[in-house]
């Protein structure tokens, strides 16, 4: 019954309605000729603060439409997070070792470019292969870590409901992705194209979007706006770029079929989340670390 959701949500989009290890380096240093892209981890630190953020998901009260509620949410620890997108050159080594499934015909694994046509299983796979690869935990970031680390790249695009004529909202938004889909360079670009935003990320608002962890979720409020019931659907997750949208997760082209809401995403890639070592194991590395010193 979820495989055929899937594909009903994937058909409805189409139509436009809705290191301890050494490992390769994750950037090409001579691919760039920006020096601040040749770092080989190519990760940003972000420090403890705080995002207003639109909840994801869709939102009804007394059976209609509702509009996401605006929250504020901290970050209490800092967030160690990719400065661009995964390179179709860095993907292509995964998939050179059938960690991850290969790239589509037509994708260059370049260097200097975003891993695009990819799916929420293709990018978790490069997930699971890079924290083999190097003993540290890499996974996506959720759809709150995301904004967070967009800065005021993040846009709340939210749309008032209008109770009389729901349609309105739709058609709205519709024509706003439209006329920003219009200004978008059609191709994948190099990193930095799109810019750098406060936090040193890269092309968060470029023609990229990126896979999160963050599930769609249905949720019923009362009159008070309390959630009073919410229903998950892990098939569908949250993509971010120029504005969220929802895309069924084994989709590679949203725009030959997936989920969006007017225009669909140009391309879909990814960055990752560097978990941070708890202070015991970064204790226990460099423990085996002295002993092997002292055998030898």
């Amino acid at each position: 019954m979820l495989i055929a959701f899937k594909f009903k949500l994937a058909l409805v989009c189409a139509a436009g309605l809705a290191g301890p290890l050494s490992v390769a380096p994750l950037l090409n240093e001579t691919a760039a000729s920006d020096k601040s892209l040749r770092d080989p981890q190519a990760f940003v630190e972000l420090q403890p603060g705080t995002v207003s953020y639109r909840v994801a998901g869709d939102f009804t009260r007394a059976a209609k439409q509702a509009e996401a509620p605006l929250t504020s949410v901290r970050f209490t620890h800092p967030l160690s997070i990719m400065k661009h997108q995964v390179s179709a050159a860095d993907y292509q080594r995964c998939a050179d070792e059938a960690g991850c499934r290969p790239l589509n015909p037509g994708v260059k694994p370049a260097a200097d470019r975003p891993a695009v046509q990819i799916s929420w299983y293709d990018a978790d796979a490069y997930a699971v292969w890079l924290s083999r690869k190097t003993g540290e935990h890499y996974r996506l970031p959720t759809d709150e870590e995301w904004a967070f680390a967009a800065g005021s790249r993040y846009k709340d695009d939210s749309l008032p409901v209008d109770d009389n004529d729901p349609s309105k909202r739709w058609l709205a938004r519709y024509e706003r992705e439209s006329n920003r889909e219009a200004g978008t360079d059609t191709g994948p670009q190099p990193f930095g194209h799109f810019g750098v935003n406060e936090h040193g990320l890269y092309d968060t608002a470029g023609n990229v979007w990126e896979w999160t962890s963050t599930c769609f979720v249905r949720t019923r409020l009362d009159g008070a706006g309390r959630a009073v019931s919410k229903h998950s659907n892990c098939g569908v997750r949250v993509a971010q770029g120029q504005h969220r949208t929802y895309v069924t997760d084994f989709i590679r082209d949203a725009r030959a079929g997936g989920c969006a809401v007017g225009v669909p995403p140009s391309h879909l890639g990814f960055r990752l989340v560097r978990e941070r070592k708890p202070l015991l194991s970064q204790f226990s590395s460099g423990l085996r670390k002295a002993l092997s010193i002292a055998r030898s």
